[in-house]
C-alpha cells in the first residue's frame, strides 16, 4: 500500500510539469494561426468553417488530428495543408477538439 501512495506524488508532479496551453495559444504556438482563423479564410479554411464541414461526424476528431500532424490536400482546395510534426498526438487531438467546437 505504502508503494501505491508514493507513486502518486510523483504522477501528480509529472503532471503538473506538463505546460497548459489554452486552445488558442496551442494553435499560435504551432502556427495553425500563420494559415487559418477562427471565422475567416485566409489561405486555409476557417475553423468554424471545418467545424460545419464535420458536424456530426463521429471520426471527424481523429481524422483532423491525423492531417494536422501529417498534413493534408484537396479537401479545401488546390493548396495542400503542410505536416506539422512538431504537434503531439495528445496536442493534435486537443486541437482538432478545439476546432470541432468553434462555431
Amino acid at each position: 500500500m505504502k508503494a501505491h501512495v508514493a507513486v502518486l506524488p510523483l504522477a501528480v508532479l509529472g503532471l503538473a510539469s506538463m505546460p497548459v496551453w489554452s486552445n488558442a495559444d496551442l494553435a499560435r504556438s504551432k502556427s495553425c494561426l500563420a494559415c487559418h482563423s477562427v471565422d475567416k479564410k485566409i489561405i486555409g479554411p476557417a475553423f468554424k468553417d471545418v467545424a460545419a464541414r464535420y458536424a456530426g461526424n463521429s471520426g471527424a476528431v481523429d481524422m483532423l488530428a491525423a492531417k494536422i500532424v501529417n498534413g493534408g490536400s484537396g479537401v479545401w482546395g488546390a493548396v495542400p495543408m503542410p505536416a506539422n510534426p512538431s504537434v503531439t498526438p495528445q496536442q493534435a487531438r486537443q486541437l482538432a477538439e478545439w476546432v470541432l467546437g468553434t462555431k
